[in-house]
Parts: structure tokens; sequence; C-alpha cells
């Protein structure tokens, strides 16, 4: 949708600087929009806004007050928000029973509260200026459960709920609220996955990899750029009835 077609709208991308994140920025800016993005890690933050015109802020998101500044800060730069794609999240895996209090909460946090407190920033401004749109980037961990990572599970559950809920609360301001929810992508993400799996198992990293397609019908990994696509897809005007929705992008993994 390199066309233009969102020119004129400003949207935030969260957790914007690499993997997932770099794609949807991309796709957004080639689509027309004005993009800020955010997130903890300066250096991928920079490196995407030196590649297309987008304004980085880093910020740790996980924090109330300064994702509240940060987002006071986006506005004043790129005008009012209409679009807010909540990508920013972490995983990590241990056996429920060694499962910390302190890797729940720090799950809980990214995955599911961040996004929170982002949609509350700026849900005011869409109000005010008659829409917009806020797409959770989730996982099919949202729609299914796996070994070794309960609490990255339970977050994005919840991220999942909260999307149906606000999309409830939201329905006749012409805010639509979705979630994406991809299967295993290639990212810096699945290349920690695929190290763990070596690290525990002994595996090989071929074999590491095999093991994680196992659950995917077409036998392969999605790309970032397809997860992009449906963000996109979800941010123009033929999307507008779309709300409170669960988009797989996951190869047939959870149908």
């Amino acid at each position: 949708m390199a066309d233009g077609s969102l020119a004129g709208q400003h949207a935030v991308v969260t957790g914007g600087g690499k993997g997932i994140g770099a794609a949807i920025t991309r796709a957004l800016a080639a689509a027309g929009a004005s993009v800020t993005v955010m997130g903890r890690d300066a250096a991928a933050l920079n490196a995407i806004a030196k590649e297309i015109d987008c304004q980085p802020i880093t910020v740790d998101l996980t924090n109330e007050e300064s994702a509240g500044q940060a987002f006071v800060d986006a506005a004043k730069l790129g005008g009012s928000i209409r679009i807010l794609v909540n990508n920013v999240g972490a995983a990590e895996s241990a056996a429920f029973g060694k499962t910390s209090r302190a890797l729940w909460d720090r799950m809980l946090s990214a995955n599911m509260t961040a996004a929170f407190t982002c949609s509350q920033c700026v849900l005011p401004g869409m109000r005010s200026h008659g829409g917009g749109r806020i797409i959770n980037i989730a996982s099919t961990a949202s729609l299914k459960g796996y070994s070794y990572v309960a609490a990255y599970c339970a977050a994005k559950h919840g991220l999942l709920g909260l999307t149906r809920a606000l999309a409830a609360e939201t329905a006749r301001e012409a805010i639509t609220v979705n979630a994406v929810c991809p299967g295993f992508a290639e990212t810096e993400m699945l290349a920690r996955s695929v190290q763990t799996i070596v690290n525990a198992t002994g595996r090989s990293e071929e074999e590491a990899r095999i093991e994680l397609l196992r659950g995917n019908p077409q036998g392969r990994f999605v790309q970032p750029e397809e997860v992009a696509a449906a963000v996109l897809w979800l941010c123009s005007p033929e999307a507008s009835g779309v709300t409170g929705q669960a988009i797989a992008v996951d190869g047939g993994e959870t149908f």
C-alpha cells in the first residue's frame, strides 16, 4: 500500500526499531503515514530513523510516567496520533515450577501492561479527532498454550482480552481495536528461542528450528513483512468495520 493512503495520519509504533516492529514502521511510512517509533533500544530506533523518515523516541514503556511524557512529546512533534501499534514485548522461558514472580511480572508488564498504558495515552486524542486505530501485536500464544512460557502465554492471552474489551467500549466512536497474532517469525526473538533449545537440549540449530516448525502446516517461519501487511490492512479505510478481532498470521497453526 505504498500509495499515500495513510497520508496525514500520525502513527506510533512501539518496539518499532527491529524485527516485526521495523517492518510495520516501513509499511506505514511507505503508505504515507508520519511515524514515531518508540522503545528502549536507542541504537535500533536511530537506525530505522536513518533508513526512513520517522521520529525516534527512546523510552521505557513499562514506566507509566515515562510513557505518558513520550506520547506528549510525540504529539508535539507529529500531531494528533491516529494509529497506535502496540508491538513492544518480551519473551522469557522457564518451566512453570521455576517461573519466578519477577519473571511473571516482567512478562505481564512488557506484553500487556505497556499496551494498556499506551492505549490510555492515545484514546483521548483519537476521541477528540473522531476516530483511530489501535493494533496490538499479540501472538499465537494469545490463542493457545505453549510449554515453558506460562507467563508469556498468560500475558498474551491478557492482551487479547484487553483488545476485545476495548473494542467493545469504543465501537461507536470510529475507533477500531484489533490484535494481530503472529506465529514463529524470522526475528531476533526466534533466534533467541532457537538458542534456548540448543542450550537446553544439545540439539543443533537446524534441529531446533525444525522442532519449532512442527506446528506450522506451511512448514516455514512467518516473515515480518507478512505481519506488517496485516497491520497495514487494519489501518486502511476498507477495514473500518473490523474490530475486536484476532488475526492470526501463522501459516495455519491455529485454525
